[in-house]
């Protein structure tokens, strides 16, 4: 397997899943569709999405059931990321190597563009039981609403948000870090596994594989902030640096960071390795991720 062919081919299909659900730009609303439009086809490695359909794969699952939940998750993630380089939070110009769309579309269009897309996703979602109303179709629809507010991705950013200039305990980093990135990669790949009939035993697993490959990926995050350029990364660099965040580098120093990132992803490999299924490509894609430059 030739992984880096098989990544390109995998993101164009996840692509084109997601653009079947994005609104047409037409009617008197038509500006907060382009703006929605935009943020969604902005770029991105389109991570989350891909590790929910393999996920499900790697659990004997195929069909549609698994596309509306795909397009639902990159919907959420975007939202949260307009909504995030807005003035009031990260005040940030350029993400992935373009406009925000706030930078774009004015603050208030940002503003809705990004409650647009978070109502949308449950739209997209809900599309689901169109194809089979069952148990793991209403499952995944409480795993997608849990893991994206309060006890998850939002819960994530508002202990951040309270936490900016202030000292923070490697147990709190933790945590913002555990909500705020983690959450939406559980329920990525808790959903593909639920979607596949996976057990609660085997959720529980990818639960903590996915918990681990969060983190990890927060830490490299980190590490790129202080280390990268804005060139590769596409968006700006020492931001954290600007925010005054405290972040795993400036808590644990560059080398603990690096080491930390390699044992935290080993661990997720091995509780993956531990269940009885296979899927060689979601190995390297988690791989990939966590040594990733940009």
């Amino acid at each position: 397997m030739n992984f880096k062919e098989e990544l390109q081919k995998r993101t164009g299909e996840i692509e084109e899943i997601i653009k079947g659900y994005l609104p047409e730009e037409t009617g008197f609303q038509k500006t907060v569709l382009e703006a929605v439009n935009y943020s969604v086809l902005a770029g991105g490695k389109r991570l989350r999405p891909m590790l929910m359909q393999e996920t499900c794969r790697m659990f004997g699952g195929e069909g549609e059931l698994v596309k509306p939940f795909m397009a639902a998750i990159e919907m959420i993630h975007t939202y949260s990321l307009v909504h995030d380089d807005l003035p009031a939070m990260d005040n940030d110009e350029y993400r992935r190597g373009k406009k925000t769309t706030h930078a774009v579309y004015g603050e208030a269009m940002g503003i809705l563009a990004g409650d647009a897309l978070l109502n949308l996703a449950f739209e997209t979602a809900a599309e689901a039981f169109a194809i089979e109303v069952s148990s793991r179709t209403a499952r995944a629809m409480q795993i997608l609403a849990r893991k994206a507010g309060i006890y998850g991705m939002i819960g994530g950013q508002v202990v951040d948000v309270e936490s900016e200039g202030q000292p923070l305990s490697r147990e709190k980093l933790n945590f913002i870090y555990r909500l705020k990135t983690s959450a939406l990669i559980e329920a990525s790949m808790m959903i593909g596994a639920v979607l596949a009939g996976a057990s609660d035993e085997e959720l529980a697993a990818v639960e903590r594989v996915a918990g681990d490959v969060g983190l990890a990926f927060q830490i490299q995050d980190d590490i790129l902030d202080v280390t990268s350029t804005l060139e590769v990364l596409g968006k700006p660099i020492h931001s954290d640096d600007k925010n005054n965040k405290t972040t795993y580098v400036t808590l644990e120093g560059l080398d603990k960071a690096r080491a930390d990132v390699e044992a935290v992803s080993e661990r997720a490999l091995e509780t993956l390795r531990s269940l009885n299924y296979r899927n060689e490509f979601l190995e390297e894609l988690i791989r990939m991720l966590i040594t990733r430059e940009k």
